[in-house]
């Protein structure tokens, strides 16, 4: 048996219709911003595995760092025990997230690093015996898949079945260009008539919901309103974190500090998974106290996991590195470059750059669905030209590993000319 008629027998896939869904493809090895199926066919991943591999594939740097502590200490318990390369983790990202995050808190994933961020923002009023209940999100937000997570976003589809089972979520339009205004308003109504305990964001990109921009003036402005109020704001840095909007962190763009901030995907390189909430001292001296109901009750079996705290600082400082900072450069320049070419074209609706992150809309006949026709012949054309991209409906993007050469990126921004002159 093939290793996808294996997967047939065995295996569910995540977002995945099984009835309706082609077959996997199979994927035998990776080496830098290729990867090859077990017939040998070449791909590009230009969108680096779901944005966790920003310095490519088998990257010998950081499978050096794991080797090194598997040899060493692979795993402990972290409760009541520490070791020293979770506490090296934690110097490191305070040393260069914003000044005011003081606390480090490991979970497992990008989901949970919310999960862990929404729990502590209810649970810091109900500490002060202070009833606030309600979390303020944007629409088409996209926070993760466990139940805090999934109830702060907004793609209907993702949630549906579990509607009412959920804590109390209001949304707030994204503060996109012109529509500053309208966003503001609403979350000063929403915090007149709610109780509201924080404001989980995806700091000036949202991800899932196809690369939405906005400015970063504009969510200083929503993060201010909250401070008034007392509300504690959230940043998922989820998917922006690492580099990919060209600063380290996409907050390091806004004048406001977050109170809580989400970290996974990029923070082991795409090796180990790994989450990371941080928190200021405010937040954490809310749980500091003689009675233990007050503790934060939340925890994993693989909490700061040494093996993965090993991956993450390897990539943390190959982030910082001058080839690193100027392979990000030289995408983003490249990445305009498309952008001035691209959005002239009679198909395109807009093209928009951030970073490393670049996106196209383009013009489809009827309003084009998350998973509908357009987007599985757009995905079904770059898997056949050996380009790994998923569009979202009609809106491709590119979110490519640091490590693609300027060739591979050609390739990359040829195939999307090609496609959509094919739809």
């Amino acid at each position: 048996m093939t290793l996808t008629e294996k997967d047939s027998q065995y295996l569910w896939h995540p977002y995945t219709q099984h009835k309706t869904a082609q077959t996997p493809i199979a994927i035998s090895k990776g080496e830098g911003a290729l990867l090859w199926d077990e017939n040998g066919k070449e791909y590009i991943d230009a969108i680096a595995s779901w944005w966790v591999n920003p310095f490519g594939h088998s990257n010998r740097f950081i499978a050096d760092a794991i080797y090194k502590q598997l040899t060493t200490l692979e795993h402990v318990l972290f409760g009541g025990f520490t070791h020293e390369p979770a506490i090296k983790v934690a110097e490191k990202l305070i040393e260069i997230l914003p000044k005011n995050q003081q606390k480090i808190f490991f979970s497992d994933n990008g989901s949970t690093a919310v999960e862990v961020a929404i729990k502590v923002a209810l649970q810091f009023f109900f500490n002060k015996n202070e009833k606030r209940t309600t979390i303020i999100a944007f629409e088409n937000a996209f926070h993760g898949d466990t139940f805090a997570a999934m109830a702060a976003s907004g793609i209907s589809f993702y949630t549906q079945a579990f509607q009412g089972m959920f804590i109390d979520v209001v949304r707030i339009p994204v503060p996109v260009k012109g529509q500053e205004q309208e966003s503001y308003d609403a979350l000063k109504d929403v915090i007149q008539k709610y109780n509201c305990a924080g404001f989980i964001f995806e700091p000036l990109v949202q991800g899932a919901a196809g690369m939405v921009m906005y400015e970063p003036e504009a969510l200083a402005k929503l993060m201010q309103i909250c401070k008034e109020h007392n509300v504690l704001t959230i940043a998922d840095e989820v998917m922006t974190g690492f580099g990919k909007t060209g600063k380290t962190f996409a907050m390091d763009y806004v004048t406001e500090v977050p109170d809580m901030i989400c970290l996974s995907k990029a923070l082991t390189g795409g090796t180990i998974p790994m989450a990371i909430t941080t928190f200021t001292q405010e937040v954490f001296d809310a749980f500091y106290d003689d009675d233990i109901n007050k503790a934060l009750f939340h925890g994993h079996t693989f909490t700061a996991n040494p093996t993965g705290c090993a991956a993450a600082l390897a990539s943390i400082d190959l982030l910082h590195t001058e080839e690193m900072q100027a392979n990000i450069e030289r995408i983003h320049k490249s990445h305009l470059d498309f952008q001035k070419k691209i959005e002239k074209h009679s198909k395109v609706i807009t093209a928009r750059t951030l970073g490393v992150i670049f996106a196209v809309e383009i013009k489809s006949e009827s309003e084009e669905s998350y998973y509908g026709s357009m987007r599985t012949k757009l995905y079904n054309f770059f898997i056949d030209k050996g380009v790994v991209l998923r569009p979202v409906g009609n809106i491709v993007y590119i979110l490519p590993p640091y490590v693609m050469s300027d060739e591979q990126l050609q390739k990359v921004y040829k195939t999307i000319e090609d496609a959509i002159e094919m739809v």
